[in-house]
Order: structure tokens, then C-alpha cells, then sequence
């Protein structure tokens, strides 16, 4: 199969609130008050949790149906702490990111835990957004000479 291409292209709506669109689904972004915003949206971080989760949802499942095991029910819950002082230009040894992520994946089904494991194990394997995260991945970030606002 040849490779998919995804792209969000958005504006700044405030210095904490961006409106981007994903495809023909608009997405915003904004920070709690404590950061500045008002929360109107989910923030940056919390929508890596959230893409994470749902990326981990479709796997689970395709990799279920590929197993033979029948979920009922997949709840996930993604958790981690940042410190916000590099976020906030205050002097930090600590990485501007996550500290580490818990990923806790509670599967509803009769299945036993071995085969449960070897799902989990192909799950971690193929999830994309898995791989994003525990892996680097080559990013680079221009800026243009001239000013010009990127059209959706």
C-alpha cells in the first residue's frame, strides 16, 4: 500500500485558542484558564492523549478481529504530567513534554490473559500514533521570508 498523506492547516483565533481543520472537520484547541486560555477546547497536550487513545481503539480492535476475540468493550485511559516551567520560559532541567505516559487498556471479553498479551503485544506494534511517540520521528519546521496565511 502507498503512503497516506494527513495535513492540518489552521489560524490563531487568540495567543491560546487555534481553529484548525483536519480534512472537513474543524478542530479547536485552546488552555485552561491556569494556562492563559479560556478553555473553550481541549489543549495541545490533552489532544495527544486523546489521539493516542483513539488510535490505540482502532487497532484494538482490527488487531481483536484479526485474533478472533470478541470485545464487548475497550475503555482506555491515557494519563502523564508535564511540568509547565520550560512551557513558560522558566529555567528547568525537565523536558517541555511529557514525563512519561501510563496507558491503561481495560478490554471487556472472555478471553484469557495470553491471549490477551499477544493482542496487546501486535497492538503496541501497529498502532501509529504508539510509534510516533515512543520513537523519534524527523520533524522540520520552517519559516518563511514572506508573510502569507496557508488556505484550508
Amino acid at each position: 500500500m502507498s503512503s497516506l498523506h494527513f495535513s492540518v492547516v489552521g489560524q490563531s483565533v487568540t495567543p491560546t485558542k487555534f481553529v484548525a481543520q483536519a480534512r472537513q472537520f474543524e478542530v479547536v484547541i485552546d488552555e485552561p484558564p491556569v494556562l492563559g486560555g479560556q478553555d473553550d477546547a481541549a489543549n495541545p497536550v490533552e489532544y495527544i492523549l486523546a489521539g493516542y487513545a483513539g488510535c490505540l481503539n482502532v487497532v484494538g480492535h482490527l488487531v481483536a478481529k484479526e485474533l478472533g476475540i470478541h470485545l464487548r468493550k475497550l475503555s482506555i485511559r491515557i494519563e502523564g504530567d508535564i511540568n509547565p516551567a520550560r512551557f513558560l520560559g522558566q529555567p528547568t532541567e525537565e523536558r517541555a513534554g511529557y514525563k512519561s505516559l501510563q496507558v491503561h487498556l481495560l478490554p471487556e471479553t472472555d478471553e484469557g490473559p495470553e491471549l490477551l498479551q499477544k493482542w496487546l503485544q501486535i497492538v503496541e506494534a501497529r498502532c501509529p500514533v504508539n510509534d510516533n511517540l515512543r520513537f523519534p520521528t524527523p520533524i522540520s519546521i520552517t519559516l518563511p521570508l514572506t508573510s502569507r496565511v496557508y488556505p484550508n
